[in-house]
């Protein structure tokens, strides 16, 4: 049979026959009445689900009454004051929050591979106000659609319960297998003071610290201890003086004048530069902790992500470079 017979033949056929040749539209239930099934079901109340869905009780109960007509089941009983599910329902709940769940996680995974929009981001507070911030300028130029979102924090994230794309933090934690963990730079730890109280109290040699005063942070208790045993020098108490609860405030402390701050040196490089702070003692401390860049492996193709841990690289490139200089 020629090619012309067959389509000729085929052009002759009854539209109804390709009708029925169709695949079957899917049966499928009105959304509104399974969100509200899924969440009176999981609640077992409709007052609930009603004030989880911003709408009305009765709202819920019609919803529901037309999933039941829809499915021609009872999914709830309904007694005096309280909703209990059928055995149908709690047949079907598992199923529909399944589905809920699997629909979420691929609505998150899209919009979290989008250029635009928000990008969540926790840092540790003194990171984030003497280092982060002041070169986020360079960030939102070179990536003007991506919204940055700061929040400072000493706290290890939790990904799994919270909205943040990625943090920044001097650890790396303990349980990393479904984190990336990209190290950005060594801490160097180093005291700094203001120029007058170097010159006025005098410090001059490393005992001079026994009698100075100095700033702590209640985070980071165990510094002064660290650098003072890898000076070798014995001041007593390695913890005494003025507690703060961020590596800023004692920093800001210092150059004050109220005493004499231990710190990493590239959080200072600026105030080095300006002279509003000095090393008083060229020991420096190396390797007490690590800047981490953290986020989970799911995120591994989130552009934003991908862009901001480029930028953030670089910029740890070059930070190096300036301590370099600032120590030359």
């Amino acid at each position: 049979m020629s090619r012309y017979t067959r389509q000729t033949i085929v052009s002759q056929l009854p539209i109804e026959l390709f009708s029925s040749l169709k695949t079957p539209m899917r049966r499928l239930p009105p959304l509104n009445s399974i969100r509200a099934f899924e969440a009176a079901a999981r609640h077992l109340s409709f007052n609930v689900a009603a004030d989880e869905l911003s709408v009305t009780p009765s709202a819920i109960s019609h919803q529901i009454r037309l999933l039941e007509d829809f499915l021609g089941v009872k999914l709830f009983r309904r007694l005096n004051r309280q909703v209990i599910l059928t055995p149908e329902g709690q047949s079907y709940l598992p199923t529909v929050s399944a589905v809920f769940e699997q629909l979420h996680t691929a609505t998150d995974r899209i919009a979290s591979n989008r250029t635009t929009g928000p990008l969540n981001m926790s840092v540790t507070p003194s990171f984030a106000i003497r280092w982060l911030v002041p070169r986020l300028t360079r960030f939102q130029i070179a990536y003007p659609e991506i919204e940055v979102r700061l929040v400072t924090s000493v706290e290890f994230v939790d990904f799994s319960r919270s909205d943040i794309d990625l943090m920044i933090h001097f650890e790396k934690g303990t349980d990393q297998e479904n984190l990336y963990c990209h190290p950005l730079m060594a801490e160097e730890l180093v005291p700094v003071c203001n120029p007058d109280y170097q010159q006025n109290f005098p410090l001059r040699h490393l005992n001079d610290l026994q009698q100075a005063t100095l700033l702590q942070v209640s985070v980071r208790s165990d510094d002064w201890r660290l650098w003072l045993n890898a000076a070798q020098v014995d001041v007593g108490d390695p913890q005494r003086g003025p507690k703060f609860n961020t590596i800023s405030l004692a920093l800001e402390a210092a150059i004050a004048g109220l005493g004499v701050a231990i710190t990493d040196r590239k959080l200072v490089t600026q105030d080095l530069k300006a002279g509003k702070l000095v090393v008083p003692f060229e020991i420096q401390l190396p390797n007490v902790y690590y800047y981490y860049i953290a986020y989970p492996k799911e995120y591994e193709a989130n552009v934003k992500i991908m862009a901001f841990r480029d930028w953030l690289l670089s910029e740890v490139a070059a930070v190096e470079e300036e301590s370099l200089l600032t120590i030359n």
